[in-house]
């Protein structure tokens, strides 16, 4: 048991800098809040429903993380700051990173699915701070939450999602299979797809600038005609002063 435990503090060491020490890392109020969940979670599956209701509320009130004692955890499970929320059927896989804010929530029972009503979480999975990860979707292996994003539909495997609601994004290769990426969302620009209207503009804004470019050239090629006057670039032809 001692030694899980110090793979356990590693692993959010390999994920956090900012720990100088494991002792360190057993203050941090999702790692408190995971340890108490195990307990929460014994209970539950045991049908002592009372007392696993009564371990979540106190590890609530001392972590500010709201972890259903029926939500299913896996290893190295790591909640970075609080203010989180998991819901009862939740599936969480090994790995996953979670920042602050987030909210793994489910759907209405009389709308959605009565049993399985919340996220899947798939293994090294990453969810941003404030992402709201709704319903009985699954998030798949190596996936991304960018900070903020809505997602209510299945992630595919290595995929980014951003926005409200989310979409998915282009991210090469080389990018997603890094072990490990802070908040789930990469720091350089992705090269996304161009919506309809975004592609329009753009078109647009090109056949602008050729234009422009074709006057320019026009300009200097009519000042550098032999006998040309010398006269202004910047003023059109026919324009009074």
């Amino acid at each position: 048991m001692l030694v899980g435990l110090i793979d356990y503090l590693d692993s959010v060491k390999k994920r956090d800098p900012a720990p100088r020490s494991r002792w360190e890392v057993l203050l941090y109020p999702g790692v408190l809040a995971l340890g108490l969940h195990r307990v929460a979670h014994w209970l539950f599956e045991a049908k002592l429903y009372f007392l696993a209701r009564l371990v979540n509320h106190f590890s609530r009130f001392l972590t500010a993380i709201d972890i259903h004692p029926g939500a299913t955890i896996g290893k190295y499970f790591f909640i970075d700051h609080g203010f989180t929320v998991i819901g009862e059927t939740a599936e969480i896989g090994d790995w996953v990173t979670i920042y602050q804010c987030v909210t793994l929530g489910g759907t209405n029972p009389t709308n959605g699915q009565p049993g399985k009503r919340h996220p899947t979480i798939s293994d090294y999975a990453i969810i941003g701070s404030g992402a709201q990860v709704i319903g009985p979707i699954t998030v798949g292996q190596r996936a991304r939450i960018g900070a903020n994003a809505v997602v209510t539909d299945d992630v595919p495997e290595g995929a980014t999602m951003i926005g409200m609601k989310a979409r998915s994004t282009l991210v090469p290769a080389e990018e997603w299979l890094r072990e490990f990426i802070p908040y789930g969302t990469p720091c350089d620009e992705p090269c996304e797809d161009q919506s309809t209207v975004g592609k329009r503009r753009a078109d647009a804004m090109e056949a602008e600038l050729a234009a422009l470019r074709a006057e320019l050239e026009a300009l200097k090629a009519d000042r550098a005609a032999p006998g040309a006057p010398e006269r202004d670039p910047m003023r059109r032809s026919g324009s009074g002063s």
